[in-house]
C-alpha cells in the first residue's frame, strides 16, 4: 500500500462544550460507533481505529462494499456502527471485537457494520490534511453521491438551528450528540480541535463499591447500583474523573461503608468471578475488553449511601459512559433508585438521516 497519507493516523478529537457553539462551523450527528480512518489502494484495504490498531480483521464484511463505494486510491475518516431495529447498537458492536475468527465470522452475519464517512484525507495522490475542512468536506461530497449502504456519507448543514433539531431529535436513533467542526481547520492529528455537544442528563445511584486509583492514592472510580423491577441491585456503570484531593477525600468518607464480608452485599455472588468476553454480564469485576491485564478488582461497601451523578447516555442496562459525580443525596434511599428515573429518547428511525 502506497498512499500519500499513511498508516497508523491518529484520528482529529474534538473537546466537550456545554452547547452549540457560533461561528464558522459545519454541523454533523455524533455517531455512536468506532472511530475508523479507511486505508484504501486498490484492492488492499485497512481499517484503522483510534487507538492505532487496525479493525480490519473484526469487520471482514465491509471490506468489498467500501472497494465498491471508495475511490480507488483514498483515505477516509469516519465511523463503524451497528444499526439493528432502526437505530444503532453500540453493545452489538463492542461484541464484534474478540479473538476466535469463528465468533468474528459468525457475528460479521448476524450483526453486519456500516461505515459512515465524514472526512476525506487523501484522493489519488494528493494529501489533503493541509486543507480546510469546508474543502475536504467538498472532495468527499462529490462522490459520496455514489454511495451505497452499507457506506454512507454523513448528513452536514451550517445552518445552527438546523444543527439544534438534529440534536434533539436523533438521539432517538442512538446517535450520541452534534458534532461543530470550523470550516477553515486543517486535519489536526490527535489534537482537540473540535467541539462536541452530548446529553447530559442525572440520576440517583446506590454506591456499593469503589476502586482505588491506578497510583495507589485514593479512590479512582465508584461503582454505581440501580435496582431492577424485581429489586436486584444492578451494577450499571461508574463514576470517575476526581482530583488528586477529591480521590482522598472519598476514601475518608467511604470508610465507615467499608465491609470485609461479602455475604450480606446485593453483589456477592459476582465476587471472585470472572466474566466470558463474549457476555454482557454486569459483573464488576468484570475483565476489560480492551485491556485484558486491566486490574478490575473492587473494595465492596455497604450499598447504604445514594449519589447523584450525571451521565450521557445508556447502553443497554448500562451507563454508556463513566458518570461524574455530583453529590451525594441523603434524603434519598438506596431502594429509592430504580430504572424509572432514567429518561428514555423518542424513537427516530435511522433510515430517515440519510433519506433512505
Amino acid at each position: 500500500m502506497r498512499l500519500p497519507v499513511m498508516p497508523p493516523v491518529m484520528p482529529m478529537l474534538a473537546r466537550a462544550v456545554d452547547g452549540l457553539p457560533e461561528g464558522d462551523l459545519v454541523f454533523e450527528p455524533k455517531w455512536d460507533g468506532f472511530r475508523c480512518i479507511i486505508f484504501r489502494d486498490g484492492d488492499e484495504v485497512e481499517l484503522g481505529s483510534r487507538n492505532e490498531r487496525p479493525l480490519t480483521r473484526y469487520f471482514p464484511e465491509i471490506l468489498e462494499p467500501l472497494r465498491q463505494s471508495l475511490p480507488t486510491r483514498c483515505v477516509v475518516d469516519g465511523e463503524l456502527v451497528v444499526a439493528r431495529g432502526g437505530r444503532l447498537d453500540f453493545e452489538a458492536l463492542q461484541q464484534r471485537i474478540h479473538p476466535a475468527a469463528s465468533r468474528v465470522d459468525m457475528l460479521a452475519r448476524q450483526t453486519p457494520s456500516s461505515f459512515v464517512a465524514f472526512d476525506l484525507l487523501a484522493l489519488d495522490d494528493l494529501d489533503l490534511t493541509p486543507l480546510p475542512f469546508r474543502e475536504r468536506r467538498g472532495a468527499l461530497a462529490s462522490f459520496a453521491a455514489h454511495f451505497s449502504p452499507p457506506v454512507h456519507c454523513t448528513p452536514a448543514t451550517t445552518d445552527r438551528s438546523v444543527a439544534a433539531d438534529w440534536f434533539a431529535r436523533f438521539e432517538g436513533a442512538g446517535l450520541d450528540g452534534v458534532m461543530a467542526k470550523p470550516a477553515g481547520l486543517a486535519y489536526t492529528q490527535d489534537k482537540r480541535v473540535q467541539y462536541k455537544v452530548k446529553h447530559q442528563r442525572t440520576a440517583e445511584c446506590v454506591v456499593a463499591g469503589y476502586r482505588m486509583h491506578k497510583d495507589g492514592e485514593g479512590v479512582g472510580s465508584l461503582l454505581l447500583g440501580i435496582h431492577d423491577a424485581r429489586g436486584n441491585l444492578n451494577h450499571v456503570g461508574v463514576a470517575t474523573s476526581f482530583t488528586a484531593v477529591r480521590r482522598r477525600e472519598l476514601i475518608d468518607e467511604l470508610a465507615p461503608l467499608a465491609i470485609d464480608d461479602l455475604r450480606d452485599h446485593p453483589w456477592a455472588a459476582w465476587a471472585g468471578q470472572q466474566a466470558d468476553h463474549g457476555e454482557r454480564g454486569v459483573m464488576p469485576g468484570a475483565p476489560s475488553r480492551w485491556n485484558a491485564k486491566k486490574d478490575l478488582s473492587w473494595s465492596p461497601l455497604r450499598a447504604e449511601r445514594v449519589a447523584e451523578v450525571a451521565y450521557e447516555g445508556l447502553l443497554g442496562h448500562r451507563f454508556r459512559h463513566s458518570a461524574r459525580l455530583v453529590r451525594w443525596r441523603p434524603d434519598r434511599t438506596p431502594e429509592s433508585c430504580t430504572y424509572d428515573q432514567l429518561d428514555t429518547p423518542a424513537p427516530f428511525e435511522l433510515a430517515q438521516i440519510f433519506g433512505r
